[in-house]
């Protein structure tokens, strides 16, 4: 067999499609007919050094594949499936691919070292391969250098691929040791010492107990050092990688080095190449989010006592180290406004600016202002640019009071600049800044307003004739509006923008028809400013905003129409009928928000309904999302009335409840049954039969996206709510399911925040299921029906009570629905509440709450216990 896979793996890469669908047929009947003996042919084919390097890297690749997937149900998949193979089988390709470490040949060692990683991260788990770790620090002490090279990037990738809990402290400290040897400078050849630094990079996670020894710390923070001094760019851009970890995972540990590292990252950004000096600012862009974090939580602490110390490291090193960013911002390239995704050393010195900006507050300003004066007026663009941008940084931060004499001044210098600038550079610079300077001093917190009657109209008209500038420059300048109106959203009646509304629509809409729009996101920042000006308009201009409905109907109608059209072009299209939707979605709110302009507009609701059937039929899943989004408003909007919509409406609304691929438009269409479930209350029944299986179909599905699961169960709360005590039809499977539910996510142990974060938002999902179910029964003559399931959910309750780890919308959900409990079951909960472990203190507890939200749930829920138990 073993010349047949060779061929088959040649014939899969060949240009002839025939050849190519024949070979890939042939190895996929191989997989499904033996996969011990294809895996074990792989992995010969990868470690045999007389076959062609083209098999040997695609046997590698499909190795690799047959182990791991992006999507975390195949993952599981694979994973149970190699762990269920004979011991054999298992052995023979683990024995080939450790061979494969001392190939000579670069593509296939390469290979091999991810490949043994994705095994270890399986088995290491499990207690399965524990020789692994031993056999691959045996191989660092040979001679060859590809070996040792071979070894440390499979140490890297391991490091990777499993949790630092399954490997033993001996262990790693033995990794640690020969990770830090390869990068010494004693280490002469360049292929280790990278793969050295890489491999350190990755097992940084596991070094908390070395990083706690001040001789392992000292050695290890030495070499790191040392090697940002390397002869090789890779290698000082890998230790700079290894410096920023330590930031982010060794924050308290820096004080003794940090001299130091100031000294080399100095350096590195005054004379390094660019992947270098980019690593050195970003080391202390990291510094400052650890700072940020550490005095958020401080403050958000009314013990006023962080679990970190603070070392205030930043506003140590203002001095010397606001210097050395400004310089960055002056090393700006030719065409970095035009590139989206550009990122060169001034953009991160400026990033870096903002984040010191945010963390040291007042103190920065009197550093940066000069730099700022004596540039913004300097021929060369160059320094003019990079003052507006060091002003734009930092704007956020230090308080208004500190700012706003300073930004008054410059404001009508800016809106000069921006119109009359020779520099794209400038302009674009120019127009972020204003748009920063609206976001962060103009609303109705702060004191003195920047903007006024006084400069409202110059500052509008600057604006819109920007917006005719160059893509880069007029999408900005839409961005400076959006923050412009966002400022007005709590003001009431009037806003100093109010007289200029139809202009500012109109030149928007005009936006959206440039030849250009598809450039710098153009077109879309045009219409989020435009949905963000319609959001915060008063009352006066509501005339103006029903007359927009019919516009963007028509473009919405125009765009549906269009016919034989490139993919590219259809893409495109797709992108507008998203925006269009979304800018409909906005109007339907806005109108429906008050009863003589929802009167008025709910003469369109027919055709706006019409047109979004009609995007249903193009299949994007970004059109599909607005559009539902949108439903939602308009069901919202029209209450009752919607139910006219529901015989057509009603086989789309089911295909995106089925539709796992494009998961967000599944979650989004969940959320949509929710609002029509509020508007039509009982009026949903004839399609509840249908709703309920495929949203019970979906919580026991192992293929739908995780992050749809919480509102799922929300979802089930929001039809019991609308159709009362029918929902009794569903209500044994609703219960079990949720049941189930409760008892997996009753308990968290996560070991991350991340894991705690999404299984707080279960919980509060299956509450919000309980709480629907509960009103929805309640003053019925069948809530006896409910009875049986009080007991469990008490005991739902105390577990995540116990646990002490859910957070405040959990917490006040569950105060809510103990509260529903009591209000339904009255006598019949009483004395079960009265016997539950911990009912008295949760609810003592929240009686006690700073959050006034809680308090008041609680304060009800106190009321409707009492009740129940003195009947």
């Amino acid at each position: 067999m073993s010349m047949e896979v060779t061929q088959a793996l040649l014939n899969a890469q060949s240009i002839d499609g025939t050849v190519r669908k024949h070979a890939e047929e042939s190895l996929r009947q191989f997989q499904e007919q033996n996969l011990p003996g294809f895996l074990v042919s792989l992995s010969g084919e990868l470690a045999n050094e007389e076959k062609p390097v083209d098999s040997r890297k695609l046997a590698g690749l499909i190795l690799k594949n047959a182990l791991d997937a992006k999507d975390e149900n195949r993952k599981r998949e694979l994973v149970q499936r190699w762990l269920s193979l004979e011991t054999a089988a298992k052995a023979q390709v683990k024995a080939c691919l450790l061979q494969t470490l001392s190939s000579l040949v670069l593509d296939a060692r390469s290979t091999a070292t991810q490949v043994v990683a994705k095994i270890a991260g399986i088995e290491l788990p499990h207690k399965q391969w524990p020789e692994l770790i031993g056999s691959l620090l045996s191989n660092i002490h040979q001679v060859p250098a590809h070996v040792k090279q071979a070894t440390l990037e499979t140490l890297g990738y391991l490091c990777e691929e499993v949790s630092h809990e399954v490997v033993e402290q001996d262990q790693v400290n033995k990794i640690l040791t020969a990770v830090v040897q390869g990068m010494n400078s004693s280490e002469k050849n360049n292929d280790v010492r990278l793969a050295a630094t890489r491999a350190l990079y990755n097992a940084l996670g596991f070094a908390q107990a070395n990083f706690s020894n001040d001789m392992e710390r000292e050695y290890i923070m030495r070499v790191v050092c040392e090697t940002t001094m390397s002869p090789e760019v890779k290698i000082r851009q890998a230790a700079f990688e290894c410096l920023v970890s330590i930031a982010a995972m060794y924050y308290v540990k820096l004080a003794p080095y940090i001299q130091d590292i100031y000294n080399i990252t100095a350096k590195a950004v005054r004379g390094d190449q660019e992947p270098v000096a980019l690593q050195a600012i970003e080391f202390w862009s990291t510094v400052c989010d650890e700072e940020t974090d550490i005095l958020e939580e401080y403050v958000g602490d009314t013990t006023g006592d962080s679990d970190l110390p603070c070392f205030y490291f930043i506003k140590q090193a203002l001095p010397a180290l606001i210097p050395l960013l400004l310089e960055t911002l002056l090393k700006q390239e030719e065409d970095q406004d035009l590139d989206e995704g550009a990122w060169n050393i001034a953009m991160a010195g400026g990033t870096c600016l903002g984040l010191v900006a945010r963390t040291t507050g007042d103190d920065i300003v009197p550093l940066v202002m000069p730099f700022i004066e004596e540039n913004i007026t300097k021929p060369d663009w160059r320094q003019r640019e990079a003052a507006t941008y060091a002003f734009g940084s930092i704007l956020e931060g230090p308080s208004p009071d500190k700012l706003i004499p300073l930004v008054n001044h410059a404001l009508p210098f800016m809106l000069s600049a921006l119109v009359k600038d020779p520099s794209n550079h400038v302009k674009d610079t120019t127009a972020w800044t204003l748009g920063r300077m609206f976001e962060f001093l103009h609303s109705s917190i702060v004191g003195t307003p920047i903007i006024n009657e006084g400069n409202a109209q110059q500052i509008i008209t600057v604006l819109l004739q920007s917006m005719k500038d160059v893509p880069n420059v007029a999408e900005k300048a839409c961005g400076a509006l959006y923050f412009l109106a966002q400022g007005y959203e709590d003001v009431g009646q009037t806003s100093p923008i109010t007289p200029f509304f139809q202009e500012i629509v109109q030149a928007l809409l005009t936006v959206t028809h440039r030849e250009d729009a598809t450039e710098s996101r153009l077109r879309a920042s045009a219409y989020e400013t435009l949905n963000e000006v319609v959001r915060c308009s008063t009352d006066e201009t509501a005339p103006l905003v029903l007359q927009l409905v019919s516009v963007i109907m028509m473009e919405l109608h125009k765009c549906l129409e269009a016919q034989n059209l490139s993919s590219d072009e259809r893409e495109k299209q797709s992108e507008l009928i998203g925006l269009l939707c979304g800018c409909l979605q906005v109007i339907i709110q806005k109108l429906g928000s008050s009863e003589p302009t929802k009167y008025v507009f709910s003469q369109y609701a027919d055709q706006i309904m019409g047109l979004f059937i009609r995007v249903f039929a193009c299949r994007n899943a970004t059109a599909h999302e607005e559009a539902m989004l949108a439903i939602g408003a308009l069901a919202y909007a029209i209450g009752p009335d919607f139910a006219k919509y529901l015989p057509e409406f009603y086989q789309f609304l089911e295909m995106d409840l089925q539709n796992f691929e494009e998961y967000q438009v599944c979650a989004v269409t969940v959320g949509v049954v929710g609002d029509i479930c509020r508007a039509l209350e009982d009026k949903i029944l004839p399609y509840c039969d249908g709703i309920m299986t495929q949203l019970l179909r979906n919580l026991s599905s192992d293929n739908l996206h995780r992050s749809v699961k919480p509102p799922l169960f929300s979802c089930i709360g929001d039809i019991a709510l609308a159709i009362g005590d029918n929902f009794n039809k569903y209500l044994m499977y609703a219960m079990n399911t949720l049941q189930i539910a409760a008892e997996t996510y009753a308990h968290t142990s996560a070991f991350d925040l991340e894991m705690t974060d999404y299984i707080n938002s279960l919980r509060n999902g299956i509450l919000e299921a309980y709480s629907g179910i509960f009103q929805g029964f309640k003053n019925s003559s069948k809530t006896q029906l409910l009875i049986p399931y009080a007991p469990h959910i008490l005991q739902f309750l105390d577990s995540i009570y116990m646990e002490k780890d859910m957070d405040d919308v959990v917490m006040k959900t569950a105060i809510g629905v103990l509260g529903d409990l009591a209000d339904t079951l009255g006598s019949n909960a009483g004395s079960l509440i009265q016997q539950s472990l911990s009912s008295r203190d949760f609810l003592n507890e929240c009686l006690t709450s700073d959050d006034h939200m809680i308090k008041e749930s609680a304060e009800w829920a106190k009321l409707a216990i009492n009740r129940a138990i003195s009947v």
